[in-house]
């Protein structure tokens, strides 16, 4: 995968982060949510590294 690839996935996969944020209701998320949040904030950290 080039530079231009990596970025475009990593903007993506970031957009998709902010998106799942934006959807959540503060009442009704669970720990189980949260999770799935950090699991995608660790993919995205290694993508970057």
């Amino acid at each position: 995968m080039n530079q231009q690839e990596k970025m475009a996935d990593l903007k993506l996969r970031l957009a998709q982060f902010a998106d799942r944020v934006d959807q959540l209701d503060p009442a009704e998320t669970d720990i189980e949510e949260i999770d799935k949040l950090i699991r995608m904030l660790d993919e995205l950290e290694e993508k970057i590294n």
